[in-house]
Order: C-alpha cells, then structure tokens, then sequence
C-alpha cells in the first residue's frame, strides 16, 4: 500500500485542528450544557415532582443517553 503524502497531511492538519478547535469550544459547550440543565429543572420543578423523583428521573435519562442505541427495524 502506498502512502499519498498530501492526504497524510491533510489528515494530521484536521486532527490537529480538531485538538484545538475543541479546546475553544469548551467553554461554549459548557455554557450550553448549563443552561439545558436549568431549563430542564425549570420545567420539571413546574410540574410539582419531588426533588428525589426528579433527581431519579434526570440520572435514568443519562444512563439512556450513554447506552448505545437500540436498533430496531423498519
């Protein structure tokens, strides 16, 4: 297999920018990550649930999040 030096580069350029492209964005994702938390609790104490319900609630769909999807067919 031969190695195309350009793409090789361009590859090590992209990453290299992705590196530095996410510690910018850091911040940013932080901020929006705060604020749909508190959105979130805003609108889960409106519906009068206990604190521990929806500590509950919030923690299971975390655990959801991070499981891998499930496939289903079409």
């Amino acid at each position: 297999m031969k190695l195309n030096l350009s793409s090789f580069l361009l590859g090590c350029g992209a990453g290299a920018g992705m590196v530095l492209l996410g510690k910018q964005l850091h911040p940013l994702l932080l901020e929006v990550a705060t604020q749909l938390l508190r959105f979130t609790d805003t609108v889960l104490t409106k519906t009068g649930m206990p604190q521990e319900s929806r500590e509950h609630l919030l923690s299971e769909a975390r655990a959801r999040s991070v499981r891998a999807p499930e496939h289903h067919p079409v």
